[in-house]
């Protein structure tokens, strides 16, 4: 037996509460409010239709930064980008030695053509959330890429601020904290959180609201 197989997985409580799905008018209200806070916001119905919705945005010869996100795994977006059609980041730094090419690593990384990611928490006025363990697709979001792709199933959705970083605290961070343990043998943390209040400049980032719950 490993060490990581003898080691005991530790789990934090998971309030269920924040894994239900919303009405449709609140998913449909979530996307006029974040219209209003300058994103381009889209509204479909399941997996599917979001992931060929992405994949018809981004250039062929792109390059493209995906953060961890179990969204975009689930959706197929992940294994879509693995096309010899665009230039996928995260897997191209993976190979590479951050030893001697960190410089190269964190230019690739820092400002791609395109980032697709997902967010933890979306508010019904249209502010977002995301939390991080190192930061690293933060700041491709704030501002490095140059077209941003967010992919976020409605039950993502919370009526405020305040309700997000609960969410946030009681809900995403016991699921990934549990998921790090099994993986790599160490906890996770919230480390870093971006709000993302509004948009510059205005269509910058585009917003897709699944009404199925996918991700977490």
């Amino acid at each position: 037996m490993t060490t990581m197989e003898q080691t005991r997985i530790e789990r934090l409580p998971v309030d269920p509460a924040f894994g239900r799905v919303p009405s449709r008018g609140t998913v449909d209200r979530t996307a006029e409010a974040l219209r209003r806070n300058g994103f381009e916001a889209l509204v479909v119905e399941d997996g599917a239709e979001a992931r060929d919705l992405v994949m018809s945005f981004i250039p062929e010869g792109s390059e493209v930064g995906q953060g961890a996100s179990e969204t975009l795994e689930r959706i197929g977006v992940t294994a879509a980008l693995d096309d010899r059609r665009y230039v996928a980041v995260r897997p191209l730094t993976r190979k590479m030695d951050r030893a001697t090419q960190g410089r190269e690593i964190r230019k690739l990384s820092s400002a791609p053509d395109v980032q697709v990611n997902s967010v933890h928490a979306v508010t019904e006025d249209g502010q977002m959330l995301i939390a991080s363990n190192t930061g690293s697709q933060l700041g491709p979001i704030a501002s490095g890429a140059g077209k941003v792709i967010l992919v976020v199933g409605s039950q993502k959705i919370v009526p405020d601020l305040e309700t997000g970083f609960r969410r946030l605290r009681d809900y995403n961070l016991p699921l990934e904290d549990a998921k790090f343990q099994e993986t790599y043998g160490r906890r996770s943390a919230i480390n870093k959180i971006l709000v993302l209040s509004g948009d510059f400049p205005p269509g910058r980032t585009t917003v897709i609201l699944v009404r199925e719950p996918v991700g977490v």
